[in-house]
């Protein structure tokens, strides 16, 4: 480990490992620090456009999924298939993020296991990033590292954010929590279906959120997330799984972690430090997904950190954002009043899940999914969908 380098990324999921293998294969000098063996509670699911974008091979695929099921509070259930016989990629975090830091490090980064602890600057100014290497103790001198840029990819109580990027204490999280269990037989039960994702809209399973059961080959992860404080999401879970015939499934580990809301309206200070990932607060409202979003803004936070290290312009940090928002800011303010909205009482959670029987509804939202972009073809879709949106909103369409 050198004593200074171009770039030091706190954390090392999908987004830290991105932006640290961005700024490597570039030639730039880097350390990765992460806190060695955590595993997030996460869904798993990477659309074709995170596989085509960030070279994903088809071996960290567990499972191809081909349709969903949106389950209702009244146990209704709407099969939507994949439309144009593609599938989602299902991905097991403790494999996928390990093979994401291993590229980073075959491309030049240095590998630190540790937990980052504080901040600070050298008399020169140059940033100092204080760390506790895995296996040393409490009361032990902290390491340091000096860096020219810094990226706080630490999740989404990012220590690393708190302490330099104004406004990152006002983060907005929920808590989600899964478990990972073996997955079932066929032969044991047809409400399970390996190709298949389950997302559950009751209220009972999440009074702000949804509960899912998705495949992940021969294990599947049972999830729920809600900000409700006193809200069990592990008596949550627990249901779901009774509620999905997956109460005898065995329990192979479980996690829990908050995730962020929505973007923060900072992502840097100005000067050396850019966020990326959870830290930045890119996961898609209403639907809870980070995995891409997360892999986009690692590598928008590595090539604002390339910027800034070529040219020393610090307003190169800011693109980060900038570019971001104008990519995906539409999208993520569409789902956020959707998930306001349609997520806040159980009779709306039923009206939404019979909007989903609509065909047109099922492949715009599949090709927007697929592609990570809002469908701007087909013009009369969309004026059929609005005016039966609507009609929902009034209560003209029934349930």
């Amino acid at each position: 480990m050198k004593q200074e380098y171009d770039a030091v990324v706190v954390g090392g999921g999908p987004a830290g490992a991105t932006a640290a293998h961005e700024l490597a294969k570039a030639g730039r000098s880097v350390m990765l620090l992460d806190k060695a063996g955590r595993i997030k509670p996460c869904g798993g699911a990477i659309p074709p456009r995170a596989i085509r974008d960030f070279g994903i091979p088809d071996s960290l695929l567990c499972a191809h999924i081909t349709s969903a099921r949106m389950v209702a509070p009244s146990e209704k259930g709407v099969d939507m298939p994949v439309t144009g016989g593609g599938f989602v990629g299902m991905v097991n975090r403790e494999q996928f993020d390990e093979w994401l830091r291993e590229r980073a490090a075959k491309c030049g980064a240095d590998r630190v296991d540790g937990t980052f602890e504080q901040f600070t600057r050298d008399p020169d100014g140059v940033a100092v990033i204080n760390f506790r290497p895995k296996g040393t103790r409490d009361d032990a001198p902290l390491q340091r590292v000096r860096a020219k840029v810094v990226i706080a990819a630490d999740g989404a109580k990012s220590q690393l954010a708190r302490q330099t990027v104004k406004g990152a204490e006002k983060m907005k999280y929920v808590f989600a929590y899964h478990e990972i269990i073996e997955a079932p037989k066929p032969a044991e039960g047809a409400a399970y279906d390996p190709d298949r994702c389950d997302v559950y809209y009751q209220g009972r399973v999440s009074p702000d959120f949804y509960g899912w059961v998705f495949p992940h080959g021969a294990t599947a992860s049972v999830g729920t997330g809600s900000a409700h404080k006193g809200f069990s999401l592990r008596g949550s879970v627990k249901d779901l799984r009774r509620i999905a015939g997956l109460e005898n499934a065995r329990l192979i580990r479980h996690e829990g972690a908050p995730i962020p809301m929505k973007p923060l309206k900072r992502w840097d200070n100005g000067k050396d430090v850019v966020l990326a990932g959870d830290a930045a607060g890119v996961v898609a409202p209403a639907s809870g997904e980070g995995i891409y979003y997360a892999l986009e803004g690692g590598r928008l936070a590595g090539e604002a950190a390339k910027q800034l290290l070529a040219t020393g312009d610090v307003a190169a940090l800011a693109t980060a954002r900038k570019q971001f928002m104008k990519d995906h800011g539409r999208v993520f303010m569409i789902l956020g009043i959707m998930q306001w909205f349609w997520y806040s009482s159980d009779k709306r959670r039923e009206r939404f899940v019979t909007m989903c029987e609509d065909k047109d509804v099922q492949r715009l939202t599949w090709e927007s999914y697929m592609n990570k972009k809002l469908v701007r073809k087909d013009p009369l879709a969309h004026i059929k969908i609005f005016f039966k949106d609507v009609g929902h909103l009034l209560g003209i369409v029934q349930a």
